[in-house]
């Protein structure tokens, strides 16, 4: 890959990368080296894409992997999170806000389900290729996200 074509493909993709990576950790300097090392293994391969597409879904793929590569590291099992309340997001009405809160609770999986649905607009057949999972297995997890959403929301307005 040309040094001009990786750079292209840094300012094309760089921050769905991020957005993804942040979705499953909720930590941005996690986030961020996922997306880094995510971007290394882009300027090292080998092979041409065939469409823009492919090497869209090829970064997801990568970037899932990695941050479910993260997960399971045993650093992250015995350390705790620190208090990450200046990382919080800032939103002009307070229900998105809201709904942001409430999908960053939500079981990894469901996160980047609902990211990867609702953000950026992939089908649930290429969450599924993206993620690992059967498409039935992602119609699940969406439905699942969107029942628990709605339940949380539905609280979260009753206590205000």
């Amino acid at each position: 890959m040309t040094d001009q074509r990786f750079r292209e493909a840094v300012e094309l993709y760089g921050d769905t990368v991020f957005r993804l990576a942040y979705s499953y950790l909720k930590n941005r300097a996690d986030a961020e080296d996922v997306m880094q090392e995510t971007l290394l293994k882009l300027y090292v391969e080998p092979k041409d894409f065939e469409s823009p597409d492919h090497e869209k879904h090829w970064l997801l793929r990568v970037a899932a992997n990695e941050c479910r590569k993260l997960l399971r590291s045993p650093w992250r099992r015995r350390t705790g999170p620190l208090d990450q309340a200046a990382e919080a997001a800032v939103f002009d009405r307070p229900a998105q806000s809201e709904l942001f809160r409430q999908v960053m609770a939500l079981p990894p999986k469901y996160r980047a389900a609902v990211y990867l649905h609702y953000y950026e607009g992939c089908s649930v057949k290429e969450i599924a290729e993206l993620l690992g999972a059967k498409a039935s297995t992602v119609q699940t997890w969406l439905m699942r996200a969107r029942g628990q959403l709605k339940t949380k929301l539905k609280e979260a307005e009753a206590y205000d």
